[in-house]
């Protein structure tokens, strides 16, 4: 009985022997993956977090800089905004552009048709020339019945014949920055509405604007004189299916 005691109690201890030894001479490689990935999520979140402070200062500078260019803009004419005129220009127009209309009102006094047409020429050497199509009216159609209509489908044509109308006069020859670029901006929205509404490739595209004033109120319909419509036909722009 104290021989079958000892050999199980050293039975025992063998195995506890055993048990020990391999986890004293077992490679820790396990251990070793743990402290790698440890560090490797520490690397990771620490690459993250200066990458979201980059952003956020980046923000940060591109909404000051916004907000001080386009305070330049609508300030009174002082040194600074005289001096960076060209920056300031270049920055706000034509999609930042202030005025105080909202509070003094400037409503249109003319009725205006931009109309639209443009030329292809096919493989075998003739030209295409495709028939008008009535820009304004598809904004008329957007408004009409229209609760809340977007301040772009309102205004985003609108704006930009007057605002060429401004910069060029009676004549089409751009003789600035500012009206180049509205020459390009009003035939690239030219282009990317014929484009949505009739697809197909064309190479120039030309614009013809019809506009009849609006007679004054409290003058009974016999008694208004007739009011011409001026009829302006700008030249051929060559462009791209999609502007520029």
């Amino acid at each position: 009985m104290r021989k079958t005691g000892w050999a199980v109690s050293g039975g025992i201890q063998a195995a506890d022997m055993e048990e020990i030894q391999r986890s004293d001479f077992s490679p820790p490689c396990e251990g070793g993956n743990r402290e790698a990935a440890s560090r490797s999520r520490a690397r990771g979140g620490r690459l993250l977090q200066k990458g979201l402070s980059v952003v956020v200062l980046m923000c940060l500078a591109t909404a000051l800089t916004h907000v001080a260019l386009v305070f330049l803009h609508v300030a009174p004419a002082n040194p600074i905004s005289k001096r960076y005129s060209p920056q300031v220009n270049a920055w706000v127009y034509p999609l930042f552009e202030q005025n105080w209309r909202l509070f003094a009102p400037d409503p249109d006094s003319a009725n205006r048709r931009v109309l639209a047409r443009t030329s292809h020429t096919e493989s075998d050497g003739s030209v295409r020339v495709s028939d008008w199509f009535d820009l304004a009216a598809v904004d008329s159609s957007a408004v009409e019945h229209n609760v809340f209509p977007s301040h772009t489908t309102q205004n985003l044509l609108r704006r930009a014949w007057t605002t060429y109308v401004e910069l060029h006069g009676g004549g089409d020859e751009a003789r600035s920055e500012r009206a180049v670029m509205m020459r390009k901006y009003l035939r690239n929205i030219a282009s990317d509405r014929f484009v949505e509404h009739h697809g197909g490739p064309f190479e120039f595209i030309q614009l013809r604007v019809m506009t009849l004033p609006i007679a004054a109120p409290g003058t009974a319909a016999a008694n208004r004189p007739p009011v011409p419509v001026e009829n302006r036909l700008l030249p051929w722009w060559k462009v791209t299916p999609h502007g520029n």
